[in-house]
């Protein structure tokens, strides 16, 4: 029973620090106790079909290594499934400075900061994709296929793992540039053409006068281009389960 209990331990140090970091149950309204509930779920249904690690060898340090190891890969799974949510914070900025409503900011429960509007509207809709198309379900079969590749104690940092994480780090500015494409085009038209009204007419204060023509097409190309980035969010989020997959891979991965 005590070696039970331990395997148990071990594989609910990974799903607490997933969920610690999962967007959906990192939000400051989600209480912890529910986090660590869940967490105590996912370890009880995947222990019985999981081969049982052999801790009763092992000194409090070796276990302790363990532990932290284990604490460590499930952070960095979390982190993984963030990524499409900082994309989303930062095409909401996009929006807003472009729109002219950074001033109408609002509290994101992802980043306990305040967000544009825009990015409050984009990750509830990217809350709701995910629930809608059931993906926290395949998330958490992604999860229990990790220990499969990657067992109890196996994970470490390889060059491949480095250079994946630094790549899709980067990739967060090229994603939102891509959502936000034609909200950016029709500003840049609405500047175009101002500058040569000023040029015309140098009386006008073309900053005054472009600042409701902006908001407005704005506005108006951000809810008809909408579902664009509805499609864009539900790709990147339907990718989440075998991006998990493949950073355990990476963290098994021989050096």
């Amino acid at each position: 029973m005590k070696l039970e209990l331990s395997h148990w331990f071990l594989i609910f140090a990974r799903a607490g620090a997933l969920l610690a970091v999962f967007p959906l149950f990192s939000a400051q309204d989600v209480p912890v106790r529910l986090r660590l509930a869940l967490a105590a779920l996912m370890a009880f249904l995947a222990t019985p079909i999981l081969p049982v690690f052999p801790t009763n060898t092992l000194s409090f340090w070796s276990l302790t290594r363990l532990v932290f190891t284990e604490v460590s890969v499930g952070l960095l799974l979390g982190f993984v499934c963030r990524f499409i949510f900082y994309t989303i914070d930062f095409a909401g900025g996009i929006v807003g400075t472009e729109v002219g409503l950074m001033l109408s900011s609002a509290f994101n429960p992802l980043g306990a900061n305040a967000t544009p509007v825009p990015g409050i509207i984009l990750y509830w809709l990217a809350l709701m994709l995910l629930l809608a198309l059931d993906l926290h379900h395949w998330i958490i079969a992604a999860f229990q296929r990790s220990y499969l590749i990657l067992p109890i104690g196996a994970g470490h940092l390889s060059q491949a793992l480095v250079l994946e994480v630094i790549r899709r780090s980067s990739e967060v500015f090229r994603i939102a540039v891509e959502m936000t494409a034609p909200v950016i085009a029709v500003s840049f038209v609405i500047t175009l053409v101002f500058s040569v009204l000023s040029r015309a007419v140098p009386q006008m204060n073309v900053f005054t006068e472009s600042f409701p023509v902006r908001t407005l097409a704005g506005l108006a190309v951000f809810g008809l281009t909408f579902h664009l980035m509805a499609q864009h969010i539900e790709n990147y989020l339907r990718q989440l389960p075998e991006d998990l997959v493949r950073i355990s891979q990476l963290l098994g991965a021989a050096t």
